[in-house]
Parts: C-alpha cells; sequence; structure tokens
C-alpha cells in the first residue's frame, strides 16, 4: 500500500492538499453559506435571525423599499447605491493613483545598484511593521485644523504676509483617498519591482541597437514584461480597498460611508445581520465582476508578453 502511494502522484498531491483543503472549507466555504442563508432571513425584533426567504434585504440595498412614509407600495431612496458607486469610485481612483506612483518609484530601485537595492526595499517596508491603525491614526493628527499640514500652511502664509485660514482637510472624501494611497502604495510596489527585476538588461540593448528610444523602449519593452507585476499589484489593492471601513472610519468620519462602513455598523450598531449579509455579498459578487473582467482583458500579463 505504501509503495503503490509512493509511486502514485495524484493520490500524493491529494493527501498533501488535504488538510488546506479542509481548513478552507471549515474558514471560508461554511461561512459563505451561512452567510448566503443569512442574507435571505429577516431582523427580529431583538436583533437576531428569522430564518426565511425573502429578497427585500437586496432589494434594499438596490434602493428600493416597502416602507414608505408616503403611503406608496413602494418607494427609491438612492443612498445605499451611492455608497456601493462611492466604494467603487473610491477603489479605482486609488487604484490608479498608486499605480502612477508606485511604478516610477519601483523602476527606480529595479534600476539600483545592488547594494543599494535592499536598503530601498527596506525603506518601502518599514511602514507595513507598524500597526495598521497606527498609520492611519498619523494621518489624523497631520490632517486636522491643528496638525502639521496646517501648521506650516499657516508658517509659510505668515512670511508671505497672506492672511491664512486652517483648512478643513479631515473628514473630507480626501483624506480618506490619501489614507487609501499611503496605506496600499507598498503592495503596488513590490510586485512591479519584482517584474521589473526580473527583465534582463540585454533587451535593452537590443532595443537600442535597433534605434529605440528611451520612450520607445519603455513602451515595448519594460511595461509588456512588467505587466504581471502591475495586475497582481492591481489585484491586491483593488479588492483590499473595496472592503476596507477603518481608513474611512478614522479620515472620513462620519461624513465618508463606504460599503465597508456600512457592513461594520449593520453587523455591531444596527444588530441587523440579514442586510449585513446581503451587502457583504453584493460586495464579493461586485469584487469578482471586476476582478474577472479585469483579468479577462489583461490576464496576468502573459497574453501581452507573448504578442
Amino acid at each position: 500500500m505504501l509503495k503503490r502511494l509512493r509511486e502514485n502522484k495524484s493520490i500524493q498531491g491529494t493527501l498533501l492538499a488535504l488538510p488546506t483543503t479542509a481548513w478552507l472549507f471549515v474558514l471560508l466555504i461554511i461561512p459563505l453559506v451561512l452567510t448566503l442563508i443569512i442574507s435571505f432571513g429577516r431582523r427580529s425584533p431583538d436583533g437576531n435571525v428569522i430564518y426565511t426567504f425573502t429578497l427585500d434585504n437586496y432589494i434594499r440595498l438596490f434602493g428600493y423599499s416597502t416602507n414608505c412614509d408616503n403611503g406608496q407600495a413602494s418607494c427609491f431612496d438612492p443612498l445605499y447605491v451611492q455608497i456601493l458607486w462611492r466604494s467603487l469610485t473610491l477603489a479605482f481612483n486609488t487604484t490608479l493613483i498608486v499605480i502612477t506612483m508606485a511604478y516610477p518609484l519601483a523602476y527606480f530601485i529595479a534600476r539600483a545598484h545592488p547594494k543599494k537595492r535592499n536598503t530601498y526595499l527596506f525603506m518601502v517596508l518599514i511602514p507595513l511593521w507598524t500597526n495598521f491603525v497606527i498609520r492611519v491614526y498619523a494621518w489624523m493628527m497631520l490632517l486636522r485644523k491643528e496638525g502639521a499640514i496646517n501648521i506650516i500652511l499657516g508658517t509659510v502664509a505668515g512670511w508671505l504676509h497672506i492672511n491664512f485660514a486652517p483648512l478643513e482637510l479631515l473628514y473630507t472624501p480626501g483624506a480618506v483617498l490619501v489614507g487609501m494611497v499611503y496605506e496600499f502604495l507598498p503592495f503596488m510596489i513590490l510586485p512591479i519591482y519584482t517584474s521589473l527585476e526580473k527583465i534582463d538588461t540585454s533587451l535593452y540593448e537590443a532595443a537600442a541597437d535597433l534605434g529605440a528610444n528611451s520612450i520607445k523602449t519603455l513602451l515595448r519593452v519594460t511595461l509588456p514584461l512588467s505587466m504581471p507585476g502591475v495586475v497582481a499589484g492591481t489585484i491586491l489593492v483593488f479588492i483590499p480597498v473595496m472592503g476596507t471601513f477603518i481608513v474611512s472610519d478614522i479620515l472620513g468620519g462620519r461624513q465618508v460611508i463606504l460599503i465597508g462602513n456600512l457592513i461594520q455598523r449593520q453587523f455591531l450598531d444596527a444588530r441587523d445581520p440579514a442586510f449585513g449579509s446581503s451587502a457583504s455579498l453584493i460586495l464579493m459578487i461586485m469584487t469578482l465582476i471586476v476582478t474577472y473582467f479585469y483579468t479577462r482583458k489583461f490576464g496576468f500579463g502573459e497574453e501581452i508578453i507573448a504578442a
């Protein structure tokens, strides 16, 4: 029996994957199934779940309600649709800004001297050693009215003899965007750096011999070969931004509510797990749809390289 197991590679692979598969089944599949079941339930008066089948939670999430003050059978409230759209827009904007900032820095690190390269990577990783929440609170200290940014601007305005009123930087969509970009920038730099660092430098020499200038080399050689890193970084940034709630909760306050904040408050404050579960599943479906079409368009970079 043992000899047969040693010779059968498929059985060996199955046995090796069995612990991980069981772990994923217990911690991923079962919770998702329970979330799906709860999403079709109703909230009881004491905040528990009444297990039944209704689509009211999903209908309510997309703005329609049967509890109308004007006596109509149904009415439309765009509040939750606006929250979904705001979350999607913020995720797109954050990803685009992060790509724009991360690519030049990753290129600089990849082309730096090998002795300096580790130092630059160390500097990129240093913020990740600090707790996520602490880093967000640091931005809160910078952006508030009495924060460092307003102090610096006020000092410069005083030197120039210009009247200056402290700016309202905190609890704004811009503050949330800045916090998101700062928190997820390293997750874009590292995959792009990995792809750029693997590019053979002889390809640049060949491009120069064929008469390509620096711009053509970037567009025809560097960018296509680094696309796997860009795609991987996009997934690592876009998906967490869609679901996070800490940054918007601290830097946006009650002024900037994302789908992650909505889900958190439904479970913890409103005690409506049925509606929170439906919002969680809609968030997951939205993220999967965007990721699917993105990877279908760009793959993971292999199609571009082959072309």
